[in-house]
């Protein structure tokens, strides 16, 4: 009798392992298929990708919007977060699950230490938590930002703007032309094609090297006449920044002839109300933003931009540069990067509102590559000192060109960065002044960096990945890893079919 019961004991649990783990593989082969079937799903193919849907499912979705989810209901394969149910009831989004306008907003140079930087830099230190910045807010991904091989793995302007603005590779330089100089076709040419809006609203000058991959096509970055002519036969609806040394009277006369209103002058923006208008505010950049007593001036270009782009019921594509935080970078200038950090993030701010109350607007942020090898802390120790970069009030060019022009430049020196000069440092300058206004704003940059703690490792560009920032419908898709032309794969996959 003990023998048949300890038998049956046994086949027992033999037969519920067995059950358990034929459940198991069940459930795990259910879970793989899913994964498959997603993955398909958001597969995206470079040579057929605006005519690619990668949210079928979330359109489906979209239908029941306004419902209250009960989690409860839910099938028990689905795992939520548990920092998501933060009750029983869960609302589903009433968010188109794709865009009607898109804004794909590029921070020239801002690897991740800027924005990092940026977060030290605006926190108040009278409160003991480290304020989120509009960086921290949006954060979904990370971009590699390599170019094709032939230019090894750091990248320029024009072939990682290329990337983004077409998904193809290319050679540092390009224009939107591959390795051959054959033209690669831009997301704003087949929103064009598509019956939407484009405009560009950049800090340099608006046919540099960023804004120009999205709607030009040339061998060589530096071609700047070619390009500004190139915009021309782009038919964009808002251009707008600076480069007014690179549009003859001639090539005006011919935007104007063509119906675009050209302005000079930032107040005249008040007086725009319909596009098209080509308006070119400085010779080549726009002023550095600590220097500039008005402001705010990408922001409002940037505000503008959305007014004039979406008269367009069938909607627009928009890209919005902070250029010149790259230019900071280049020149290793910690104190005018953060005052490019603080418009460019302005200007996220505009789109982030614009987004909220459109409910029909994609927006992505991300940077083309990281400028300067920026290190928030240097020299062994460990501190950094952003306090001190708010009391200097004006970049260190503008700070060295008043020094050469005064002979009570050491009182203006204290005046302009907030802090008494050592005697060290006031030599330091006194010598650099005598060699003239470059080395004298080296010099100043150096006690900045030094009384700081800041560093650097390059006055050119570094290869590290990027970060990606989104909000709005479809911004999903750019969570995670992805390189830097599946982020323009992703976006022309949003696109509106054509009706070919």
């Amino acid at each position: 009798m003990l023998i048949r019961t300890t038998l049956s004991l046994i086949l027992g649990i033999t037969l519920c392992f067995s059950n358990s783990t034929f459940a198991n593989e069940q459930l795990l082969a259910k879970a793989d298929t899913k994964a498959e079937q997603t993955a398909s799903q958001i597969q995206v193919h470079v040579s057929s990708v605006s005519d690619t849907s990668i949210i079928k499912a979330s359109d489906n979705a979209a239908k029941k919007v306004d419902n209250e989810v009960d989690p409860t209901t839910l099938p028990a394969d689905i795992v939520a977060p548990i920092t998501n149910i933060a009750s029983k009831q869960v609302r589903v989004s009433t968010a188109p699950s794709k865009p009607k306008n898109m804004v794909i907003m590029i921070g020239d140079g801002m690897g991740p230490a800027y924005t990092t930087a940026y977060r030290y830099f605006k926190d108040n230190p009278e409160t003991e938590e480290i304020e989120q910045t509009v960086f921290d807010r949006l954060l979904v991904g990370m971009a590699s930002t390599y170019p094709a091989s032939v230019s090894g793995y750091v990248t320029d302007s024009a072939a990682s703007a290329t990337a983004l603005a077409t998904g193809f590779k290319t050679y540092n330089g390009a224009i939107s032309v591959d390795v051959e100089k054959r033209p690669l076709k831009s997301i704003m040419e087949m929103a064009k094609e598509r019956g939407l809006s484009t405009g560009l609203a950049v800090t340099s000058q608006v046919n540099h090297a960023t804004p120009a991959a999205f709607f030009a096509h040339n061998e060589h970055r530096r071609n700047y006449v070619e390009i500004a002519e190139a915009y021309l036969d782009s038919d964009a609806d808002v251009i707008l920044g600076g480069g007014q040394k690179y549009f003859s009277d001639s090539l005006l006369k011919q935007f104007t002839n063509k119906g675009y209103q050209h302005i000079t002058e930032f107040s005249e923006l008040e007086n725009i109300y319909q596009p098209k208008v080509l308006g070119l505010f400085a010779e080549v950049q726009l002023p550095w933003v600590i220097d500039d007593n008005q402001g705010y001036k990408l922001s409002t270009l940037t505000k503008k931009s959305l007014q004039l782009l979406s008269q367009n019921e069938q909607g627009f594509v928009l890209i919005v540069e902070g250029s010149l935080i790259d230019w900071a970078g280049h020149s290793n200038d910690i104190a005018t990067a953060m005052g490019e950090m603080d418009e460019f993030a302005n200007a996220i701010e505009v789109v982030e509102q614009f987004v909220r109350e459109s409910q029909d607007t994609l927006m992505v942020v991300t940077a083309d590559h990281n400028t300067g090898g920026l290190s928030i802390g240097a020299n062994g120790e460990y501190a950094w000192k952003p306090e001190i970069l708010h009391n200097i009030n004006a970049s260190p060019n503008k700070i060295a060109e008043q020094l050469i022009g005064t002979d009570d430049w050491q009182a203006s020196f204290n005046k302009f960065v907030g802090f008494e000069a050592s005697e060290q440092e006031l030599s330091t300058l006194d010598t650099a002044r005598m060699q003239g206004q470059k080395q004298l704003t080296k010099s100043i940059m150096t006690i900045i960096d030094l009384r700081t703690n800041t560093g650097w490792t390059s006055v050119g560009h570094t290869a590290s990945d990027v970060q990606v920032f989104a909000a709005g419908p479809g911004s999903r898709l750019f969570s995670g890893h992805q390189d830097n032309t599946e982020i323009a794969t992703k976006m022309m996959s949003l696109l509106p079919q054509t009706s070919n």
